[in-house]
């Protein structure tokens, strides 16, 4: 009997979800939407890198400091983004949130004039600005990442407003796997738009969309309160501990010293800040590699990038669900996360053949990378679940940003490694040694990032006292 007991036990709460109602995965469908705009505003930048690169005559380095410039800042803005999530509630924060990055997006497009502008200003003021391109490059991305930083507070504070914990690590999987189709997107829309139109024009036409989801976040998204039906509600809320504090908008901030003196805010920043960097450099480095491996041009890497991206979301929503095999047969909803993270880890070690098996074709790289980088997303969807998992729904999108924070100083870090690599190993005629050093960190972050994570938080432990 106790071997079916797993069984019947899921089997019921299947029936008992579908009965109480299905408004909850609107809400996931928002989120979808708004994550797939996120990237999509995000990888402009990286797919026009080449063209860019060589219209502005930009180094490695150059290229580096942009996208660190939008790494740090978004790193920054994770910090102040969660608590004013929490304060305003989620609805008025996205809103916020969205329409800044959708801003930050078209303002790409007048870079140059702008850089040129600030040049003079720092002229004018006895100081020597960098050249326009690159200061332009770097205050657009600041912008974007401003808003950016929004999403994943409010995303993940959402979800745990509207699904039980039982289903928020398949909810956030589905949502975060918008990342995956906004990559997807991105090298099918992108080039296309910037060889008809210029590639100022592929910066507006993708930062205007975020202003569409807008309308429709603004009609479809209020407290559960007001969305779900009663039975919906009261088992969206079945598995909420009685000693946690009641679901509430808003509310008394709690400082982030006292949130950073918890184990479990620690172990989350820490698989931030050592795998979130490996995201950030296939993101924003990608185009660049095939580019400068393959000599493949803006037009060549749409397949190959497309493919890739699309391996991820299996990850994504897949790894989103592989904890409730280990929930099912008795765990905690954190003890069958961190069992489901040890086996992601593994995936991302094929990420080390990718530049020693490269001599075939460029498909062998591209497919390992894939591997690699669909693991990062079953990972991610997992990563973010064990705030809501352990902390009241109040800190969720503070402890979120907390997380964020170090995650994009980890980016800014591989960022700039990477930057510098390219340019020391390229000089040497050795590009690809520096390749194999990023994809080797790339490949080993999650078990090292897995491990420390577990020292830190042995067992689940549901926190009370905020």
């Amino acid at each position: 009997m106790k071997l079916n007991e797993p069984v019947s036990q899921q089997g019921a709460g299947q029936r008992v979800a579908a009965s109480a109602g299905k408004y909850r995965w609107t809400i996931c469908a928002l989120l979808f939407f708004a994550t797939t705009v996120n990237y999509l505003d995000r990888q402009v930048l990286s797919l026009l890198a080449p063209q860019l690169s060589k219209e502005f005559n930009w180094s490695n380095s150059d290229y580096a400091n942009i996208t660190a410039a939008f790494q740090f800042v978004y790193a920054v803005s994770m910090v102040f983004a969660g608590p004013i999530v929490d304060r305003l509630g989620t609805k008025k924060a996205y809103m916020w949130a969205i329409a800044i990055w959708s801003g930050g997006a078209v303002l790409h497009a007048y870079s140059v004039p702008m850089g040129a502008a600030f040049g003079s200003l720092m002229g004018a003021l006895g100081m020597v600005a960098a050249p326009a391109s690159i200061v332009g490059f770097m205050l657009s991305r600041a912008v974007l990442a401003v808003g950016e930083a929004g999403n994943f507070p409010a995303a993940i504070k959402a979800t745990a407003e509207f699904f039980p914990k039982k289903e928020r690590a398949f909810a956030t999987g589905i949502f975060n796997s918008g990342a995956n189709v906004g990559a997807i997107l991105a090298p099918l829309t992108v080039p296309p738009i910037a060889l008809m139109w210029g590639w100022q024009a592929a910066f507006i036409a993708i930062g205007v969309i975020g202003f569409i989801w807008m309308v429709l976040w603004q009609t479809m998204f209020d407290a559960p309160e007001k969305k779900l039906s009663p039975a919906e509600l009261a088992y969206v809320r079945s598995d909420t501990s009685a000693a946690a504090p009641a679901p509430v908008q808003g509310g008394a901030k709690v400082s982030w010293l006292r949130l950073l003196s918890y184990r479990q805010t620690q172990a989350f920043a820490a698989g931030k800040f050592l795998t979130d960097g490996v995201w950030w450099f296939f993101l924003f480095w990608l185009p660049k590699y095939l580019s400068a491996e393959y000599q493949m041009g803006a037009a060549d890497i749409v397949v190959p990038l497309a493919v890739l991206y699309s391996m991820t979301m299996f990850g994504s929503i897949g790894g989103g669900y592989f904890p409730a095999y280990f929930m099912n047969r008795g765990d905690t909803p954190y003890d069958g996360r961190m069992k489901a993270m040890l086996l992601i880890a593994l995936f991302p070690l094929v990420v080390l053949f990718a530049q020693p098996l490269g001599s075939i074709s460029y498909w062998v790289p591209v497919l390992l990378i894939g591997i690699g980088a669909s693991a990062h997303q079953a990972w991610s969807a997992n990563l973010f679940t064990t705030v809501s998992d352990m902390f009241p729904q109040k800190t969720v999108a503070s402890v979120v940003g907390i997380g964020g924070m170090a995650g994009g100083i980890g980016g800014v870090l591989m960022s700039k490694l990477g930057g510098w690599l390219f340019d020391y190993y390229g000089a040497l005629g050795k590009l690809s040694t520096g390749y194999m050093i990023m994809f080797t960190i790339c490949a080993l972050a999650y078990l090292v990032a897995w491990a420390l994570m577990k020292a830190l938080v042995p067992r689940y432990k549901e926190i009370t006292d905020l």
